[in-house]
């Protein structure tokens, strides 16, 4: 029976959106005189609403033309909104702020697409130590999180004091590739003060009232609980998928007025290693093997907050300044 209703809740839902809401669409400009656009356009405030509406309607569509909108060449967006206002016979002398608010929300659709491919190519391209623009990336990492200590070789193991598992970081790239590295220097370097201080504290011992002698006698984990370099590694996966997913529409939707930028998306991460650092401390995980745990806790409470469509993830640290537009 239960499998019954769902049946037939689902082909009530396939004949509404294949039939009675272009019916009601249709009653609807024939009401307003406006097509959907335009009623979007003139009824919802920029932003993620707005754009996130006139993404549904343009991918939607029965025209082959405002399907494929979504994905053409910034370039061409300009000639793309000018047919569409032919197609849907609005006069642009009579209606200016259409194709004004029309090409913002392209800008950021197209935007948003390109933006995942950029991301991907640095996700596939994996770190190599024989070039010369890689390992650079790397010692200015160490120097950017250490500056008072120099690193004695580029294999050693001091590389474990900032966070990566072994005498060589190169191994710990493969699953994000270089964005992992691209991720973590930004942060090291735009918000210096902020990451070093994550760092320190992700060395310190939980409980200060505790001498290292009697840390070592009780055999307790020393560390907040992590490794900074291979949370960093691993918060850059989450920000990954949320933006693959298109969990992040709302956020680069709501901060960016064109189109989103790779600069954008390692500000997001910044955001998110400062929330999850202080998420980790709240909940205060006996130790790293709760870790597991604690980031998916961490992923559903951002995910959440993402699903209001008037969220930004807006941080108020340096990495964010002159990015942020508002």
């Amino acid at each position: 029976m239960k499998h019954f209703l769902r049946m037939l809740i689902q082909v009530c839902l396939y004949f509404y959106c294949k039939f009675l809401w272009r019916c009601l669409k249709f009653v609807m400009r024939k009401l307003t005189g406006r097509c959907e656009l335009q009623r979007i356009c003139y009824s919802t405030k920029p932003g993620a609403s707005r754009t996130m509406k006139i993404e549904t309607s343009l991918r939607d569509s029965k025209s082959k033309l405002l399907q494929t909108s979504v994905s053409v060449h910034p370039d061409a967006i300009e000639k793309t909104i000018e047919d569409i206002m032919e197609l849907k016979k609005i006069n642009p002398d009579i209606n200016p702020q259409l194709g004004i608010s029309l090409q913002a929300c392209l800008l950021q659709i197209v935007g948003y697409r390109n933006l995942i491919a950029d991301v991907e190519k640095l996700r596939r391209e994996p770190y190599d130590s024989d070039n010369p623009q890689h390992e650079e990336m790397l010692l200015k990492l160490w120097r950017f999180l250490k500056p008072n200590t120099p690193l004695e070789s580029r294999i050693s193991k001091q590389w474990c004091e900032i966070g990566f598992q072994g005498d060589d970081p190169k191994t710990d790239f493969r699953g994000m590739g270089l964005l992992g590295l691209y991720n973590l220097q930004y942060f090291a370097e735009r918000d210096a003060t902020a990451a070093q201080q994550v760092l320190s504290d992700s060395l310190h011992p939980k409980c200060s009232k505790f001498s290292k002698a009697e840390w070592e006698k009780k055999r307790m984990d020393k560390a907040i609980g992590y490794s900074f370099a291979i949370v960093g590694i691993n918060i850059t996966d989450l920000a990954y998928n949320l933006l693959v997913s298109g969990a992040l529409k709302t956020h680069f939707y709501n901060i960016a007025p064109e189109a989103p930028t790779l600069s954008h998306f390692q500000q997001t991460f910044c955001y998110l290693m400062h929330e999850f650092h202080k998420f980790w401390i709240e909940e205060d995980p006996m130790d790293i093997m709760e870790f597991n745990r604690v980031r998916e806790k961490f992923r559903k409470r951002i995910i959440k907050q993402l699903q209001n469509p008037d969220m930004a993830l807006c941080p108020h640290f340096a990495a964010s300044e002159g990015l942020i537009n508002m």
